[in-house]
């Protein structure tokens, strides 16, 4: 097992992600506790000792279960995070009840590992409301040892992540990013590591493989990759890629059988970085699949002055695009639950002067038809 160094700790490479875990008849929150148990087990004996869960994952079973199976093992052999659920608004205020109901429910004194979750534009503001007492409360748990080390997880844009920094960066000692190599520069990666690194922040990954999105490609996509490293899998190329950048301390893997942890466990038994002819094949081919599916837009944002709803085209295409690639997701609501409703796709009155001025010639009306759609059936 590869490890990274995290002031003075020994964390492994490759972190137990506990969002996917195997579940019973396709129940979501019926998790298979025997075949978690046996996948626990083998990432033991090989040498992972980073665990990770939160109050939300398999609609609250997920901090039950990985407690339960995690109480088996000696308190030091592992390390063990959580996180403060502020996706749901409702939340705030709460720090205090949930907190003590995580530590009940994953049966320890202590989190290792504490994240204020999923910074975003839904919950930006609420965070930052000094009345909510959010920081103050989880800096206490820190002082008071129940929490050894305290961060935070971001799916918002960069200007949200900036404006939490601005806040809360003096305490975070670590983020969660969504970091993969598609995501480099469709959801600005890049952009938002150096952003942690500029304050010396290091860097936990989550989707690595984009929900597996990135385990399969193209038949000639394959093939290039395989004409670089005949050995290595699909898969393999996501991690290494995330080797590749010297930020990365832990990268998560929700992995929901044993076959994915043994082949994940393998790969992360050596570090192989990419050179720098496989880091451009690798983004080049990212670069191709996000052509092939999203709307060429600028952001020259000619066509807001033509908008008569006064709508934010240009933002609304970046979430159509991700929406679209995505095959649907959480984000797209999610930024859009923050829009009142006279700006929302469903908003565009067809009149296509914004398609007067594109100079791309997007079709926007038809996206914004098509957007609001696809948002029904998410």
């Amino acid at each position: 097992m590869v490890y990274g160094n995290f002031q003075g700790l020994k964390l492994s490479a490759l972190g137990f992600g506990s969002m996917r875990l195997p579940v019973k008849n396709g129940v979501y929150s019926d998790i298979d506790e025997t075949a978690a148990r046996e996948m626990i087990a083998y990432a033991m004996k090989n040498g992972v000792n980073y665990y990770d869960t939160a109050w939300g994952y398999h609609d609250g079973m997920s901090e039950t279960v990985m407690g339960k199976l995690l109480s088996e093992y000696e308190r030091e052999s592992f390390y063990l995070a959580s996180k403060f659920p502020g996706y749901d608004l409702g939340n705030m205020g709460k720090a205090e009840e949930i907190f003590g109901k995580q530590l009940k429910k994953c049966r320890v004194e202590y989190f290792d590992f504490y994240l204020i979750h999923n910074v975003c534009e839904m919950n930006i503001d609420a965070y930052l409301d000094e009345k909510y007492g959010v920081l103050d409360y989880f800096r206490k748990q820190k002082a008071d040892g129940r929490i050894k080390h305290l961060g935070f997880s971001a799916h918002g844009d960069l200007g949200v992540i900036k404006r939490f920094l601005e806040v809360y960066g003096p305490y975070m000692e670590f983020g969660q990013l969504q970091v993969n190599w598609l995501d480099w520069t469709f959801q600005s990666a890049k952009e938002k590591i150096e952003l942690l690194a500029s304050r010396s922040i290091p860097v936990w990954v989550m989707e690595p493989v984009r929900g597996g999105k990135l385990a399969r490609l193209s038949e000639e996509d394959e093939k290039t990759l395989k004409s670089l490293r005949p050995d290595e899998s699909i898969p393999a190329w996501s991690f290494r890629f995330l080797q590749s950048l010297p930020q990365v301390t832990v990268t998560l893997s929700g992995m929901s059988d044993m076959e994915q942890i043994k082949d994940n466990i393998a790969t992360y038994s050596e570090n192989k970085p990419l050179n720098e002819t496989e880091m451009k094949t690798l983004l080049h081919i990212a670069e191709n699949m996000v052509k092939k599916s999203v709307l060429p837009c600028t952001a020259c944002r000619y066509c807001t002055s033509h908008c008569p709803k006064g709508l934010a085209i240009p933002e609304l295409i970046g979430l159509y695009n991700e929406h679209r690639f995505t095959g649907g997701g959480f984000i797209a609501p999610m930024v859009l639950g923050t829009y009142s409703e006279d700006k929302l796709p469903s908003a565009c009155v067809g009149c296509r002067s914004c398609e007067k001025v594109c100079p791309q010639q997007i079709k926007i009306s038809d996206m914004m038809k098509d957007f609001t759609e696809r948002l029904k059936v998410n």
